[in-house]
């Protein structure tokens, strides 16, 4: 059965267990693929899980984790992508809270949204980032990380609300300054009550699409 092509429902799970090993911090179990495509037992996940490894798609080490062999964009010629997920809102006027679900999911090339590393998108409110081509509406791509150097584009968690901002360090405090041109935003000045949530990539409007490519 090796290299056979996938059924939709195999497709779904493969893709599942491709965003997962490629970002995740681990490799998923047999549970999480239940769990994450909605299976009513995890006997039907382990059947799904077993025919990607006969059908030479994946590959299940010794230790029990899973091993992607090959993807279904190489089959198709199309460009490799991961599904980002979308989280909420972030203020670039004043701190916003960010909502914890999970909107939508959007496909983005590895180009942008490289292995190794955890994504996210954001939707962007207020029009304090301009300078920094962040408008009110944009869809935000965030590397998902808590160190940032100067003058990094960050999203940072203030009192459980989120912001994007450059970050500058100061000997005796941070500032999230605003990129604006507008006159009226200022910086935010702290120390140590905060925490920087990720690194801004790129930012997308809606009317010019989302790259996938």
């Amino acid at each position: 059965m090796e290299n056979q092509l996938l059924t939709l429902r195999e497709v779904e799970a493969f893709k599942y267990i491709r965003n997962s090993v490629v970002h995740g911090p681990r490799s998923p179990s047999i549970r999480d693929v239940q769990t994450a495509l909605r299976y009513k037992s995890p006997r039907s996940a382990a059947l799904i899980v077993e025919a990607l490894v006969e059908k030479g798609w994946i590959e299940r080490r010794a230790e029990g984790s899973l091993r992607i062999l090959k993807d279904l964009e190489e089959e198709s010629g199309h460009a490799r992508t991961v599904d980002v997920p979308l989280v909420g809102t972030a203020a670039c006027g004043t701190p916003l809270l960010a909502e914890e679900n999970i909107e939508a999911t959007i496909p983005v090339s590895i180009n942008l949204a490289r292995p190794g590393h955890r994504y996210f998108f954001l939707r962007a409110k207020g029009n304090s980032m301009d300078l920094a081509d962040i408008y009110d509406g944009d869809l935000v791509l965030i590397r998902q990380q808590q160190t940032a150097e100067n003058g990094d584009i960050v999203v940072a968690l203030i009192d459980n609300e989120a912001t994007i901002k450059e970050f500058k360090r100061t000997s005796m405090a941070v500032l999230l300054t605003p990129m604006s041109s507008e006159k009226e935003h200022l910086p935010i000045i702290l120390t140590s009550e905060f925490k920087v949530q990720g690194l801004v990539i790129t930012s997308v409007s809606l009317n010019k699409g989302v790259p996938v490519s």
